[in-house]
């Protein structure tokens, strides 16, 4: 870091010791200056940016982290822009948080700041998934609503997710608008606080029975759980919030043998059974497959700390666990709901799912196969909520996700549901047992008769100040030079989002598409110091019996394609 950072993040320091901060707060700024000047640039260098879907950092004190003191400035612009969306009505938000440290503090606190300005408020008495708050705001008629969780993020961040009166998470007009008014907080003096009256009020477990009733609403096969409610399933909640709702939900559905990892039920925002609450790692996911091959269970469900994403371990030909990806969840599900839909005489041809431009090719070929349309969108679940809003009343949204291991069933929730899909994962899985096949058979067959697609991600962390520049430089490369050809077949279509939107979406992605179908696109994350790389191949599969022979042939080319970007 040069110099003029230096001096700059000593300076903002300096202000937060001279100004009306806590003396906790101010001892941790002095020992900063006293003794870790590295950390000191890092933490005071910048504003934590209030990005298009909230905040996102490390915990910690200073300008650039997450705390007491940028958390309320975000709301009290958020607070802001609300007053001039919403003029002369009493605005209505609900808040709720995840498992992480300091969440239970930071909603307190943003319950608080909505309250001081005159809003009604509805608060969770404790930690609540993310889409049962995003139902939260559709049920209650709210006009806005704020998660505080970081997702599967390490155990040092926290963050803080934004929603508008759709139970969507915020898209332009309104996400730009909103950090217009955060920007114009500079200090903690201009947040409302402590002046909440009766203005909040508290939200139990009698207001999960609405959202469980509705996730039940769901279910597709009530007479295969039953044939197979005794399905031994192993269920982990890596510490965060679905253990409230995602075993009762398992209930509900008619599953009576499930287990959950009981060391991994325990509340804490230290994660200290696993380096990373992410059920997209096999290590996150390890003692739930252990307990699974302990009391020989058939299936293993997991979701992260604010229960938005769902993992999904099934058994192999070889009594093995394997980790079935996003790609293959998303499809599987789509796959299932389309199926059940159809079964029931529900298709009309007026039904949708969606996917992200950088989830598999696999989803739009199964809905053409049940004649239901499938619509690309940008990565993120609020573009899914937001295609979802545009067709209501003409078209019926039956399903959708991500490659992240996230999807969304039904319109009632906003957002993706971890949830419900570990819900209907399971029903799936008992309706395929119903059928003689396992999940993973039943997916093979999709293969036989879609294709084999199979797909990868690389993932490039780039920490600090520094970061940021290199993973701007190493777009800005791409852009300039993009590959002619991939894997010898030539690149035939250059999409740069940020040119050409997607569904009247800008975004900083390219997309490399060969002659031969395959599929490259490179993205900087939105909520972490990374570059992402997406990778898509496809070969026919003429039988089962030929998997394995042509995973190997398509895992080949993914890697070759790795090595070809030096990766």
């Amino acid at each position: 870091m040069g110099t003029d950072l230096q001096k700059s993040a000593t300076k903002r320091a300096q202000l937060w010791l001279d100004g009306d901060f806590d003396e906790a707060t101010k001892r941790q700024v002095k020992h900063l200056m006293e003794h870790d000047p590295k950390e000191l640039e890092e933490s005071f260098y910048r504003d934590l940016e209030f990005g298009t879907g909230g905040l996102r950092g490390i915990m910690g004190v200073g300008t650039n982290r997450m705390n007491i003191y940028t958390v309320g400035m975000a709301t009290q612009g958020l607070a802001n822009y609300l007053i001039k969306s919403f003029p002369g009505t009493e605005i209505r938000v609900a808040v709720s948080h995840d498992s992480r440290n300091n969440s239970r503090l930071f909603a307190e606190r943003v319950a608080d700041i909505f309250a001081s300005n005159g809003f009604k408020v509805w608060l969770f008495d404790a930690l609540r998934p993310t889409p049962e708050l995003s139902f939260a705001i559709r049920e209650l008629g709210c006009h806005s609503g704020v998660m505080v969780t970081a997702s599967h993020n390490p155990k040092e961040y926290n963050g803080y997710k934004a929603y508008w009166n759709d139970g969507a998470q915020v898209t332009d007009p309104h996400d730009t608008n909103i950090i217009k008014e955060v920007e114009k907080i500079t200090s903690p003096e201009q947040v409302r606080t402590g002046e909440a009256g009766d203005r909040i009020q508290v939200l139990d477990k009698s207001f999960d029975e609405k959202y469980l009733d509705r996730v039940h609403s769901l279910a597709l096969a009530p007479d295969a759980v039953k044939r197979f409610h005794d399905m031994k399933i192993v269920y982990t909640p890596l510490h965060g919030a679905g253990v409230r709702l995602v075993p009762e939900s398992l209930r509900r559905f008619g599953f009576t043998n499930v287990t959950v990892v009981p060391e991994q039920s325990i509340l804490d925002g230290d994660f200290p059974t696993v380096a990373s609450p992410n059920p997209e790692e096999r290590t996150a996911m390890k003692m739930a497959i252990d307990l699974a091959e302990k009391i020989g269970a058939e299936l293993v469900l997991a979701t992260d700390p604010d229960a938005d994403r769902l993992a999904i371990a099934v058994r192999d030909e070889n009594d093995e666990f394997v980790l079935l990806n996003g790609n293959q969840t998303c499809a599987l599900l789509a796959s299932y709901l389309l199926t059940g839909w159809a079964e029931r005489g529900k298709i009309k041809g007026k039904e949708f799912v969606v996917k992200t431009i950088v989830t598999s090719e696999m989803i739009p070929a199964v809905a053409k196969r049940f004649g239901v349309g499938c619509y690309d969108c940008l990565t993120g679940f609020k573009y899914i909520a937001k295609m979802v809003r545009e067709r209501e009343g003409r078209e019926q949204y039956i399903g959708g996700g991500e490659e992240s291991f996230g999807f969304m069933a039904g319109d009632f929730v906003r957002d993706k549901d971890g949830v419900s899909a570990c819900s209907l994962a399971a029903e799936a899985a008992a309706w395929a047992k119903d059928k003689g096949m396992s999940l993973l058979e039943w997916l093979r067959s999709m293969y036989v008769e879609y294709g084999f697609y199979k797909e990868s991600m690389v993932s490039v962390t780039r920490k600090g100040i520094e970061g940021v520049a290199e993973i701007a430089d190493m777009m800005a490369a791409y852009r300039t030079t993009p590959p002619e050809t991939i894997l010898g077949s030539p690149v035939v279509e250059v999409r740069d989002i940020l040119r050409e939107p997607v569904d009247g979406e800008y975004s900083n992605v390219l997309q490399f598409i060969t002659a031969d179908g395959t599929k490259v696109s490179v993205r900087p994350s939105g909520t972490e110091p990374k570059i992402k790389f997406y990778f898509g191949v496809r070969a026919p599969l003429a039988s089962v019996d030929e998997f394995e022979k042509v995973e190997a042939e398509l895992d080949a080319r993914l890697d070759q394609i790795k090595k070809e970007l030096k990766l």
